[in-house]
């Protein structure tokens, strides 16, 4: 199954984004017209979004979002038709649960070594069994792969990538890393990373880097962040 390609439109005014506003269970969210429930256009509500105020928006659909954040970001913004593409939609080949674990100013990463030296990093976290909720996933990754147990605290982000649907929350962990023989993170060794440098560490997936720089320091949101994430260099800079 491939996700919906059907049109919305990417709309400016001057320097600034316009998005319809919508309402679901979660709260406010936006949409590109067209992209949202039920008929864009008469009796939908529209804003102006600046391009760091759309940065932190939950905009939907995310797929849609990523690439027109991603060109704005760079100094082309698109406008007119733009595909719907929709990952939210898709049934996913894979739920992941993750876990941010921050301490004394710096976060709990999982180092996978490269051939020629490099490296690269994940959040801690896998695949959700059947049957098990999101949040004793989290905890049962984050005890396999570092050895910490811990308290699971709010969704801060959902993340489509590569058809999986990623969910990570913050956790207050307790206790020390294990023995690298006690752990089972397929090769990879728990390191702590500090949360300043987050947005120049090649940390998967990329578009999380520098937003738990920034909530770390102005506060976490209060609703997950949505993001698509096709990015593959992991060691490109981001900002969108």
């Amino acid at each position: 199954m491939t996700a919906e390609t059907r049109a919305v439109t990417v709309l400016f005014d001057a320097d600034k984004l316009i998005l319809e506003l919508h309402h679901d269970a979660e709260g406010a969210y936006h949409a590109f017209p067209g992209g949202g429930p039920g008929p864009a256009g008469k009796g939908v509500p529209r804003v102006a979004l600046s391009l760091t105020e759309a940065l932190h928006a939950r905009i939907r659909p995310s797929g849609t979002a990523e690439t027109v954040l991603r060109a704005w970001a760079e100094g082309t913004a698109p406008q007119g038709p733009a595909a719907l593409v929709d990952p939210a939609a898709v049934p996913p080949v894979r739920v992941r649960a993750g876990a941010v674990v921050i301490r004394d100013g710096a976060m709990l990463l999982i180092r996978f070594a490269e051939e020629g030296g490099g490296s690269h990093y994940e959040i801690p976290g896998g695949g959700v069994e059947r049957g098990e909720s999101l949040e004793a996933a989290v905890l049962r990754e984050l005890g396999e792969e570092t050895g910490l147990a811990g308290t699971v605290g709010p969704e801060v982000a959902r993340v489509w990538k590569d058809g999986r649907h990623e969910h990570y929350f913050l956790v207050a962990a307790t206790g020390e890393v294990g023995p690298p023989e006690t752990l089972d993170n397929y090769g990879g060794a728990p390191v702590w990373v500090p949360v300043e440098r987050l947005p120049v560490t090649p940390l998967w997936p990329r578009r999380l880097s520098w937003r738990i720089k920034h909530w770390h320091r102005a506060g976490w949101p209060e609703r997950p962040a949505e993001l698509a994430d096709s990015i593959t260099e992991l060691n490109r800079p981001c900002g969108w």
